[in-house]
């Protein structure tokens, strides 16, 4: 996410308390806050001292609410080191309340603060519960702000499928709720249908902003969405397009200090000049991005490339020292990247990293016979490529071989003891009195009994052995039609005896029926990916290979090609 788009999910934030309290003291120090009063003062020490002052009061009255409220307004006033503790304060205190509307609140802000570094697991994990506690009221306005927060989190974790799905339900709310978080979501949509792949309607999403922003007089996200287009272009091979789209919003993103997407801008420029065999005019553009790494430590997993063609592009040209240097700084980028977006580098290092890092290695090898001087430098960046190589082998090698111990017949269970819960069932409606009776009807509502989730389990089990899972688009809501039970229930089941949620239970079945099949059946090891997936019933092969890397820690590529190796090699014994 672009800085604009965290400023506009903290101004919802604010928002959110503000309609809470209208007339309460910290709100006052809030909307002070959100207007820019304090914040544009030099005078900012004052500002933490007043509201400390006022938390010193509310917390003797043990008014939490406005507690959590002026908890708020310090972390907005503070170092960012600060903000995460600040945002469990806010919890804490919001918590005391019991009020659903300002507990998702406190859930969010602690979201967003863990979006802003970048952790997207925790963010999403926040958001999620935000939206737990949110879901109980009638606010919808706040129900759709953190649903924009779950899609953005979404998108950077990969799961672009599941975000353009959520963009798409703020599209239609923010329509006639908000303009700006309404753009924002179009904007968010046409980013999600070019990561799929799909450049039609991305183009036309992004016409669509565009149209929409002058319709309404809102021209503050037109540049956003030229420039989300110009990358678009980029990938329909229209070069020249998009050079000129890209060009013609850098000056706006210098002007709003955006220098994440200005810097974006400059990598798919270079890209687009290195398509057109200009590669002197790409490589500037390329430079441009390594400067922006250095001077704000910015960088994301598709602007990595820039390294990895800055390094052939001199090794070409036997520029040796600065080949080093940009492989020095490829391995700056990849620590990062590594702790920022490790669900996305994941498949980035499959496709580049290894071939990228083995040229260098041979480049500096070569390196090492005319540039004594350097020698050292060099020897140790060939040993830290090879362990880092090495490392990998073994990691897939260890990998793979778990997954061949691993038992995929059976699903893992937890508490499946049947006769033991229909046991369990008879003991205690023996032991009912009068009293018990009474205090079990009005627990009814809250809990599964004993008997229910015996018959559910029973039909989870025949689930199982029939393999409907395999079913193409298998979904909670046709799981519970399967097992002639409403969806909360099936999900407690779930939970409690396979020890997942209901997404991962089927997928990780439809998983494992892969594996077990390519044990067993040589016939399934001839098969592309394509036909795998949809052997498993998954909706696409890019579903199906992500969730067999998530659920193995390899692509099926990989593990179909160490199961023919080793079965090989057992055959030639």
């Amino acid at each position: 996410m672009s800085q604009k788009k965290l400023v506009l999910i903290l101004t919802l934030l604010v928002h959110f308390a503000n309609a809470q309290v209208e007339n309460s003291r910290a709100n006052n120090l809030l909307r002070q806050i959100s207007s820019g009063a304090l914040l544009n003062t030099s005078d900012t020490l004052k500002s933490i001292a007043t509201a400390k002052d006022l938390l010193v009061k509310i917390k003797s009255e043990k008014n939490y609410r406005e507690m959590a409220l002026t908890y708020k307004a310090l972390m907005y006033l503070s170092d960012k080191k600060t903000h995460l503790l600040y945002s469990d304060s806010i919890l804490t205190a919001a918590n005391h309340t019991k009020d659903d509307i300002l507990i998702a609140s406190a859930y969010m802000t602690r979201a967003t603060v863990y979006y802003g570094q970048k952790d997207n697991k925790n963010a999403l994990d926040n958001f999620l519960l935000a939206d737990e506690y949110i879901s109980k009221t009638d606010d919808s306005y706040s129900i759709y702000k953190i649903k924009f927060g779950i899609a953005q989190t979404k998108y950077y974790l990969g799961f672009y499928d599941e975000a353009i799905s959520l963009f798409r339900e703020c599209i239609d709310y923010f329509k006639e709720e908000n303009d700006r978080a309404y753009l924002n979501s179009i904007h968010g949509l046409g980013v999600c249908y070019n990561k799929v792949g799909k450049y039609d309607l991305s183009s036309a999403t992004n016409q669509l902003g565009i149209n929409e922003g002058r319709k309404l007089e809102n021209l503050d996200m037109e540049s956003y969405f030229i420039h989300s287009e110009g990358i678009n272009q980029y990938f329909k091979n229209n070069y020249s397009k998009a050079i000129k789209d890209l060009n013609s919003t850098i000056p706006s993103m210098q002007s709003k200090k955006d220098f994440a997407n200005e810097t974006v801008a400059y990598f798919y420029l270079g890209k687009c000049f290195w398509s057109l065999k200009e590669q002197e005019k790409a490589i500037e553009y390329f430079k441009k991005v390594d400067k922006a790494f250095e001077q704000q430590k910015y960088i994301r997993p598709d602007l990595r490339e820039s390294y990895e063609l800055l390094i052939d592009y001199y090794k070409n040209h036997r520029d040796t020292k600065s080949q080093l240097y940009y492989i020095n700084q490829l391995l700056k980028v990849d620590h990062i990247l590594g702790h920022n977006y490790k669900y996305l580098l994941r498949k980035i290092v499959k496709e580049y990293d290894t071939k990228e890092l083995l040229k260098s290695k041979q480049e500096i090898e070569n390196a090492m016979t005319f540039r004594t001087v350097v020698g050292f430098s060099i020897i140790t960046l060939m040993a830290l490529v090879i362990v880092y190589l090495v490392y990998r082998h073994f990691k897939n090698k260890r990998l793979f071989e778990e997954v061949m111990k691993r038992d995929t017949t059976q699903p893992k269970t937890l508490n499946n003891n049947i006769e033991y819960l229909v046991s369990e069932v008879s003991t205690k409606q023996e032991m009912i009195n009068p009293q018990i009776q009474e205090t079990n009807n009005k627990q009814t509502s809250q809990e599964i009994s004993p008997d229910i989730e015996v018959g559910i389990l029973k039909k989870l089990d025949k689930l199982e052995a029939s393999k409907k899972y395999l079913e193409k688009d298998m979904t909670l809501v046709k799981m519970a039609s399967l097992l002639n039970t409403n969806t909360k229930y099936v999900t407690k089941v779930i939970a409690k005896h396979r020890g997942k949620g209901t997404i991962e239970y089927i997928t990780d079945l439809k998983i494992d029926y892969i594996i077990d099949i390519l044990k067993k059946e040589s016939k399934y090891r001839n098969y592309t990916n394509k036909a795998l997936g949809e052997e498993a019933g998954f909706g696409s092969t890019q579903n199906f290979t992500r969730a067999f890397k998530v659920r193995t820690g390899i692509t099926p590529t990989y593990f179909i090609y160490k199961l023919k190796k080793s079965i090989t090699a057992a055959n030639s014994q």
